[in-house]
């Protein structure tokens, strides 16, 4: 009776091992055959991904191709309110292209390849929100104009000072700059630079050492004073130096032979120096807005037209304040020094 039972235990736990083996067996193909489906339904998913991305790209590269304009005998791509917040590399068809205007299309950076557009000659991408400038900008040996007013640009690479054709660069409303790298320097063929409204506190070396320099911008930004190197920008014919904090100018302004334009509107200014009178160049001055210490009153003109064309705080303005310092002063035939200044003389009512 035993050894029956024993056998029949036996025989029991034979077949449960031979239907375990079974279905681990089972288990196994099905796994291998689910692991082969997932794998199939991966690559397919990839190749309609990838068929998506190369409709996409041929769909943008028409829709740029549409935007490719001839002036004045250059090829130029210009885009207006339209949302673009990256450029495909399919662009790179369009390798003859001389000039970019994209504005207000959301970009959100340059490409990085945007160093083989060689041809390229004007790279307007203003009032976007790109937010830096990648290095491979140098490589556009032939660029003139760089504008990228009106975005959200911090730092300025090095790179671009190998730039070497570059004669106009605009980088106004970032509001974040506060300094450019002194390789910029080497830029000797930059005539115009616009770096309004940043958070520049002082003029750059790079700047100051700009040999070619006509044209500058530093309104509104945080400037409070001038540094006494600022004659080294002998050309510079027009400085916008509205909205700032400066309280005095250097001597060394009178030496800036060619300087024929000078803003310098809201800012803290006491007096107006002296020596400003031997700038003979100048054409155009504003002193508005700055708590000046003498009120002066200029004289009368002969007609009406003429009132309504003066300049209230312009060039009479500033020659008829030093002579009102020089009165006060009592020292008309002597030399003043250019940064005296001369306190305003009041009345016992104050």
């Amino acid at each position: 009776m035993k050894l029956g039972t024993l056998r029949q235990c036996g025989e029991i736990m034979s077949e449960n091992v031979v239907c375990t083996g079974a279905v681990h067996a089972v288990k196994e193909v099905w796994e291998k055959r689910i692991k082969i489906i997932n794998e199939d339904l991966k690559r397919q998913k990839e190749f309609q991904q990838k068929l998506v991305q190369i409709w996409e790209e041929r769909v943008n590269f028409t829709r740029l191709k549409g935007k490719v304009t001839r002036e004045n005998g250059r090829v130029i791509l210009k885009i207006e309110q339209e949302e673009w917040k990256t450029l495909p590399s399919s662009l790179l068809k369009l390798s003859q292209l001389q000039e970019w205007q994209l504005h207000r299309t959301g970009l959100l950076k340059i490409p990085e390849f945007i160093g083989r557009f060689q041809n390229l000659i004007v790279l307007d991408l203003s009032r976007n929100t790109i937010s830096e400038i990648p290095r491979g900008i140098g490589l556009l040996t032939r660029l003139q104009e760089l504008i990228l007013s009106y975005n959200k640009i911090k730092i300025v690479p090095k790179e671009l000072s190998n730039c070497a054709s570059l004669e106009k660069l605009e980088l106004a409303v970032n509001r974040d700059i506060c300094d450019l790298p002194q390789e910029l320097s080497r830029l000797l063929k930059l005539t115009h630079l616009d770096l309004s409204m940043n958070c520049f506190t002082t003029i750059p070396p790079a700047v100051l050492n700009m040999p070619a320099l006509e044209w500058l911008d530093l309104g509104s930004n945080q400037l409070e004073q001038l540094p006494d190197t600022i004659e080294r920008m002998q050309n510079l014919h027009t400085l916008w130096l509205q909205r700032n904090e400066i309280t005095c100018l250097p001597e060394t302004i009178r030496n800036m032979k060619s300087l024929g334009t000078l803003v310098l509107c809201n800012n803290r200014l006491r007096d107006i120096p002296v020596c400003m009178e031997e700038m003979t160049s100048l054409r155009f001055v504003n002193f508005r807005d700055n708590p000046l210490r003498l009120e002066v009153t200029l004289p009368p003109l002969e007609s009406t037209e003429e009132e309504e064309e003066q300049e209230l705080f312009g060039l009479q303005f500033m020659h008829t304040y030093i002579q009102e310092s020089r009165r006060r002063a009592g020292e008309t035939d002597d030399p003043v020094n250019c940064v005296t200044t001369f306190p305003i003389s009041e009345s016992p009512d104050g």
